[in-house]
């Protein structure tokens, strides 16, 4: 009996021990191991701390920046990622960064960029979210790989083809209507004559609505109850990543942790119903083609057949109901915050520059009239606001950076990458580099890409919003529909600047939004007549 107990403790010291040389290995050889690796390419950067690397600088440099509003700038880099604006003089654009034990090389460089979203993309795959951000997009499009994400993509892109969007015009124009003319009705009945709106918010509520409609259909109804759930724990776990650096937070028996997880299931349960609800009338065979319009449709639709030439059930391969629900999920998070925040940014920059506001106003009255509710036809023509919209997702992207990882050993430029290495592009310093875009290269300046998005910098890999190559933004199409539909209707209703109240604080959290609102002064124009329309564009032409 001595002899087994003495065993036992061997193996569990044995274990112990293995445990100690691999945590070891993981917190202190490798990180060394990897800082001599690219330091013998030239590659440089902070040094990494035992366990922590440079959290602690991050987080420092972080809340300095974000401590106090800034003034009424476009150069938002050293505030929005200040860690990467501070290192980047010491270091160049290229540098080695630690979060934890975890290295990742920062690639600002266009050429390199282009290697790895186009010409060598098979060669790395998107990083694993934060398992709070996982939560909120879902297990869909955004972190799926491979042969899933590609079957997905194939059967999600009609959707979004403009042809297909399109259609939603009138529905998306109705929703922006009845919007404006509460705005109008409250500015008249005020003592100023016009309206202070926070539009972060607004924004939010109307791209929901919209965003609702285009992934339920028939089931909108059904379908707004359940992204309200989600809207819910959005917030919730918003307020959870401000302590995002504190080990085994999300895992803490509080009470919004508690909330947080019980609304996932809610809405889990909520949508399982919902598509077995829609299963059942597609089987019956009632109006098919009328529910086969929407996400959620062509969804189950693909959940009924097998992928050409593979057997439904196929690992991997076939759609379950489990993938519908995270593709909503995935959807609803994606499309929501970056229309709302396209809208958002580009309607404070119209508010700060008056004279673009102007321009566009005359381009949509010309085009679309001065209250009707803009056709497809019209709102395809409106040229100048493609261009503001282009500059307002160069100056201030949804998404401030990304991440990728190395699949196996690759070469990056002049550059070797080990396999699992995480490479870390600051999508909002390429988009203000000086090098790429000129001397005024944080300065609002639309008509940089009055030749497209192409020739608008030095470099064409230079714009990246909405990412690159295969995994390019499969919502971006509407996106820019809803955001010139919205500014449309509100150029034609509205003349407005910021509110004295505005605080210019751009902020990450997740996304790029306004850390104190985005509150906005309407004034509502009086309806111009046939006649004054000529005139008024006789000046501005």
């Amino acid at each position: 009996m001595g002899g087994l107990h003495y065993c036992w403790m061997v193996v569990a010291l044995m274990a112990v021990g293995v445990g100690m040389v691999r945590t070891w290995a993981a917190v202190w050889w490798r990180p060394r191991k990897m800082e001599t690796h690219f330091a013998r390419q030239g590659v440089r950067g902070p040094p990494y701390r035992l366990f922590i690397g440079n959290v602690r600088e991050i987080v420092s440099l972080m809340m300095q920046a974000t401590s106090r509003p800034m003034s009424p700038s476009h150069n938002i880099l050293p505030r929005v990622l200040s860690f990467y604006h501070h290192w980047k003089k010491i270091y160049g654009r290229t540098f080695l960064i630690w979060f934890g034990p975890t290295p990742r090389l920062t690639v600002a460089d266009p050429d390199l960029i282009r290697e790895i979203f186009v010409s060598k993309s098979e060669c790395y795959e998107k990083n694993e979210s934060h398992p709070l951000v996982r939560q909120l997009e879902g297990d869909g499009l955004l972190s799926l790989k491979g042969e899933k994400w590609a079957h997905h993509r194939r059967i999600i892109s009609p959707t979004f083809h403009m042809e297909n969007l399109k259609v939603l015009i009138p529905a998306m124009g109705q929703s922006v209507v009845e919007m404006v003319e509460k705005w109008e009705s409250e500015a008249s009945q005020s003592g100023a004559g016009e309206k202070e709106v926070d539009v972060s918010e607004c924004f939010q509520s109307l791209t929901e609505e919209i965003i609702t409609r285009t992934a339920f259909g028939v089931s909108f109804e059904d379908g707004k109850s359940i992204f309200g759930l989600q809207t819910q724990q959005m917030l919730f776990a918003a307020e959870a990543f401000n302590k995002v650096f504190v080990p085994g937070y999300r895992f803490l028996p509080t009470k919004r942790n508690a909330e947080t997880r019980r609304l996932d299931r809610d809405i889990k349960k909520s949508l399982v119903d919902l598509i077995h609800k829609r299963q059942e009338k597609s089987e019956s065979g009632d109006n098919v083609s009328e529910r086969n319009q929407d996400l959620l449709g062509r969804m189950i639709a693909a959940s009924d057949r097998p992928a050409t030439g593979r057997p439904c059930g196929s690992p991997g391969v076939a759609i379950t109901v489990q993938d519908i629900v995270e593709e909503c999920k995935t959807f609803f998070f994606a499309g929501k915050q970056t229309t709302s925040n396209l809208l958002t940014w580009t309607t404070v920059l119209l508010a700060m520059h008056p004279e673009w506001q102007e321009a566009a106003r005359a381009e949509v009255i010309r085009h679309c009239g001065c209250r009707a509710v803009p056709t497809k036809d019209s709102v395809a023509r409106l040229k100048t606001m493609s261009m503001i919209l282009n500059e307002s997702l160069r100056l201030y992207p949804p998404a401030v950076a990304t991440i990728r990882r190395a699949k196996s050993d690759v070469s990056l430029g002049p550059y070797r990458i080990p396999a699992g290495m995480e490479l870390l592009i600051p999508i909002l310093a390429v988009h203000h580099d000086p090098r790429l875009w000129g001397s005024d290269a944080t300065e609002f300046n639309p008509g940089r890409f009055a030749d497209g998005v192409a020739r608008a910098a030095k470099h064409p890999m230079s714009f990246i919003p909405f990412g690159l190559g295969p995994r390019t933004c499969i919502g971006q199409n509407l996106a820019l529909l809803q955001a010139k539909l919205v500014l449309a209707i509100l150029l034609q209703r509205f003349s407005f600047r910021p509110s004295p109240s505005y605080k210019h604080a751009p902020t990450v959290l997740m996304l790029l939004y306004p850390q104190h609102g985005a509150p906005i002064l309407f004034t509502p124009l009086k309806p111009c007549r046939h006649s004054d329309q000529h005139s008024h564009l006789d000046r501005s032409l």
